[in-house]
């Protein structure tokens, strides 16, 4: 079984500081050795919460600890199938703390289509796709198949997860994110609502160097200990993310897995 390095810390503040401390290291390392980074983000409390923390502090932080921003690129894990701007998707809650905070670089921050974008659900996914192929493979996109899955490699991966140990839009049970292409799927019929959504696939998901689990509060114990005892992605979709360099699990003590080494 491939490793997780567990950090446990006390409540879900010290989680949401401890990841953006962690976090701003790392895109700071990554910065000195490539002219750009690129992560996924998260909605969620915690996920969220990291964001505007983020947000929050970045005055406060000394100049030579400062991530430059404007060479970061954003991208989503997931959207909820909704209007833009509507209060249920994820780029809409990191708007007002974070990416309206930060100097980002506008053409660097990549929104999931929304529903009155004038795309369907599939035709949204082939966008998405199209759009990291265009940002990972730009020579060879030029006049490709816009289907063709792209050569992804993030940077940094934030997973939140849910009470069924879902990640993304990546629902126990259901094998269509367990494609090998590391592109971007419509998700119907979601057991949470809404119920239409873009996800990631897996193999998107696990291009990544870094991937960070992150959680709190004790309704995510028992995920956690999914994610932990096993690698069945049908069971449970976190137990099948890993890093091609380090995955990382970051939770409270309320949502401490009962089967884990420690860090």
């Amino acid at each position: 079984m491939r490793t997780r390095t567990l950090i446990v810390l006390d409540d879900k503040d010290d989680v949401i500081s401890r990841v953006a401390h962690d976090a701003r290291r790392l895109l700071v390392v990554t910065l000195a050795n490539s002219p750009v980074a690129h992560v996924v983000l998260t909605g969620g409390t915690v996920g969220i919460g990291v964001l505007n923390f983020l947000g929050d502090t970045e005055a406060t932080v000394p100049h030579d600890e400062r991530v430059d921003w404007s060479r970061v690129h954003l991208w989503w894990g997931d959207e909820r199938w909704v209007p833009a701007g509507h209060a249920d998707r994820n780029d809409a809650q990191a708007e007002a703390g974070f990416l309206s905070r930060l100097a980002f670089t506008p053409s660097h921050i990549h929104r999931m289509p929304a529903s009155d974008s004038g795309l369907s659900l599939e035709e949204a996914a082939v966008r998405y796709a199209h759009e990291l192929a265009l940002v990972f493979e730009p020579v060879s996109s030029v006049g490709a198949d816009a289907t063709k899955a792209p050569e992804v490699a993030f940077d940094l991966v934030f997973l939140g997860v849910g009470p069924d140990a879902h990640v993304a839009s990546l629902f126990p049970g259901r094998s269509e994110g367990l494609t090998r292409e590391t592109g971007v799927i419509p998700v119907r019929d979601s057991p949470k609502p809404p119920p239409e959504r873009l996800s990631l696939t897996l193999a998107a998901i696990n291009s990544s160097t870094s991937v960070w689990l992150v959680a709190a509060g004790s309704d995510k114990a028992d995920a956690l200990n999914l994610a932990v005892s096993n690698e069945e992605f049908l069971r449970a979709p976190s137990s099948a993310v890993f890093g091609t360099r380090e995955t990382r699990i970051y939770c409270d003590e309320t949502a401490r897995p009962r089967q884990a080494g420690e860090n």
